[in-house]
């Protein structure tokens, strides 16, 4: 048998995906949470070999908890399932250890292949996504500039920015003017809007 963990903030879609694995005979739902913060702990409660993680949760997000979970657990495989397939979603997925990448709205089937293939060994990623993750490169973004946007997403000001990071106004100025320039955006709200449809944030 193959053992799953799932984890979707959505308590409908999580039921959705345990009832579709559920049908198989090779396949058994051993943990459900619906926090990023739940899944290191369901993990090791519950051993399982793969974990469907969903990307945007509370608390810790998809790829935060799917680092975790690979550093603390190497042998659980991971496949990152989301509604957003963001090109730089699935660049940092598989940098936080992921073996699959998959969208929602794939067919039934695809995501139980997934499974399977996952636990076997083999890489999975949903080919339009990979293709779009090609022509679109990795993230031009620094570590810090991606710090620093990440921080205006909340709209807050230049000061309040600097505050909670303990930078200066002039580096959070000179930082957000390069993500500014490096995004093709004309203001720092487009810039973070641009990052996050790319999954750069």
């Amino acid at each position: 048998m193959i053992r799953v963990l799932l984890a979707d903030d959505q308590a409908m879609v999580r039921g959705a995906l345990a009832t579709v694995l559920g049908l198989e005979p090779d396949i058994e739902v051993v943990a459900q949470v619906g926090s990023g913060d739940e899944v290191l702990p369901a993990a090791k409660g519950s051993t399982p070999d793969v974990a469907l993680l969903d990307v945007q949760m509370p608390g810790k997000d998809g790829l935060t908890a799917a680092a975790e979970l690979h550093a603390a657990l190497p042998a659980c495989r991971i496949i990152v399932c989301t509604t957003f397939g963001r090109p730089g979603y699935l660049a940092r997925a598989m940098a936080a250890g992921a073996s699959g990448f998959v969208v929602k709205d794939s067919p039934p089937e695809q995501l139980v292949d997934a499974v399977r293939r996952v636990s076997n060994g083999l890489r999975v990623v949903d080919p339009a996504l990979a293709a779009e993750s090609l022509a679109t490169g990795p993230s031009p973004l620094t570590g810090r500039e991606h710090e620093v946007l990440r921080a205006a997403s909340d709209g807050g000001t230049v000061a309040d920015i600097a505050r909670r990071l303990h930078l200066s106004d002039g580096t959070v100025r000179n930082h957000l003017s390069a993500a500014i320039g490096k995004t093709g955006a004309r203001t720092r709200a487009e810039a973070v809007r641009l990052a996050e449809e790319n999954g750069w944030l």
